[in-house]
C-alpha cells in the first residue's frame, strides 16, 4: 500500500468517526471536501472496501451501501 493509500483513508475515516450514523461513499465524498485523491465515491467505496477485509471498516449491504468505523 502506497503513502497516497493511507492518506485517503485518513482523511475518510476522520470523517467516518465524526459520523453519528453510517454514511454512503456519496455522502463521505461531499463531508470530505477538496482533495484530488477523493474524486469519486467509486473511490471512495474501493478504498473502504480494502479495508474492510482487514476488519477495519463495516459495510452495511443496504441500497445504497453504508459504512462505518469498526468498533
Amino acid at each position: 500500500m502506497n503513502a497516497g493509500e493511507y492518506d485517503r483513508y485518513d482523511r475518510i475515516r476522520s470523517v467516518l468517526a465524526e459520523a453519528d450514523e453510517p454514511l454512503t461513499a456519496r455522502e463521505i465524498l461531499a463531508l470530505a471536501g477538496e482533495c484530488e485523491e477523493i474524486d469519486s465515491p467509486h473511490r471512495v467505496a474501493t478504498v473502504l472496501g480494502r479495508w474492510a477485509e482487514r476488519g477495519e471498516v463495516e459495510v452495511i449491504a443496504d441500497r445504497p451501501y453504508r459504512y462505518r468505523l469498526e468498533t
